[in-house]
């Protein structure tokens, strides 16, 4: 009677124990996905209007760029890695920090876009995070952008992240064309590939009234393909990260108090953000030529455009 009550007990003990070996297994694979998304590149964006939903609405012309860019491992830890992307310019070496994703297992809760310039934090469902990874990106300003949990997918071989479906405000490349929508809904697809990696938008143009109600204007397919090289220069990339590395991490810190707990955050500048990206590039422009900028200088900065989001 003892024995079968020491394997009656034994057993569970051991399902649990190869459970959590398999969790730890795919979160470790997973890892290797997201920091495989390192590198340098050639990228290039498109963006199409897919499906109107409107009576009357116009589609909007076709957007094409693109860019050089490096991105950076700046923290690597088992449940967290923060990657950040950086922009060379081929001809000048001008140097331009981009944005910035985040990527956290498990993470208990996530900011989400909820009015102008205003994002709340929530607790993110269990049943949603577990085995998940939420991704968080981020302004050039460090400012808050959207954040999307989901599960990597190895279907056929080929690694495949996708999110949830979550609110975003106006992407830069609208802000001073468009003013008949002020949110969008998306889901994002990252994919790696064979010689680099992807990052697919599904997105949604909404108009959010004060009231509650919402107009969705038209569909949108986002489509940024990242392809590996080796003919860029990149290392004016890595000159500028050094010398203001730092410098970026104090900004992380101040954006981290308003964001990883409720209620979040509001800011005062204006859609562009440009308020705040003008000063903060200023002084790690000024790092860069050897000058110091001290705390109180960043906190000045936070301080003038930064601050709690409302009470509901």
């Amino acid at each position: 009677m003892k024995y079968v009550l020491a394997i009656a007990i034994f057993l569970p003990s051991v399902a649990s124990g190869i459970a959590s070996a398999q969790e730890a297994s795919s979160a470790a694979r997973d890892r290797q996905s997201i920091l495989a998304m390192r590198g340098e590149y050639i990228v290039d964006f498109a963006f199409d209007e897919t499906v109107l939903l409107q009576p009357g609405y116009e589609r909007a012309a076709a957007m094409r760029s693109g860019g050089n860019e490096t991105v950076i491992v700046v923290e690597d830890t088992p449940a967290k890695i923060v990657l950040q992307h950086i922009l060379v310019d081929g001809k000048s070496g001008h140097v331009t920090k981009h944005w910035r994703q985040d990527w956290v297992y498990e993470a208990p809760s996530r900011f989400e876009f909820s009015a102008d310039q205003t994002w709340r934090v929530r607790t993110i469902p269990a049943e949603k995070n577990q085995g998940a990874w939420t991704q968080c990106v981020f302004e050039v300003s460090d400012a808050p952008r959207y954040c999307g949990t989901g599960r990597w997918d190895y279907a056929n071989g080929i690694a495949t992240w996708t999110s949830d479906l979550s609110w975003r405000p106006l992407p830069r490349r609208e802000y001073t064309k468009r003013s008949d929508y002020n949110a969008v809904s998306a889901v994002n697809r990252h994919t790696i590939t064979p010689n680099g990696w992807t990052h697919e938008q599904f997105n949604t143009k909404v108009l959010r009234k004060p009231d509650g109600t919402q107009v969705e204007l038209a569909r949108e397919f986002g489509f940024n393909d990242y392809q590996k090289t080796k003919e860029v220069d990149f290392k004016p990339a890595y000159k500028y990260w050094q010398a203001t590395q730092d410098f970026w991490a104090k900004v992380r810190a101040r954006w981290d108090a308003f964001l990883v707990k409720p209620p979040g955050v509001h800011l005062k500048t204006k859609i562009d953000g440009m308020a705040m990206i003008i000063p903060l590039f200023t002084q790690a422009g000024e790092l860069e030529e050897g000058k110091r900028v001290a705390d109180a200088d960043i906190d000045k900065v936070f301080a003038e455009w930064v601050k709690p989001a409302p009470a509901k």
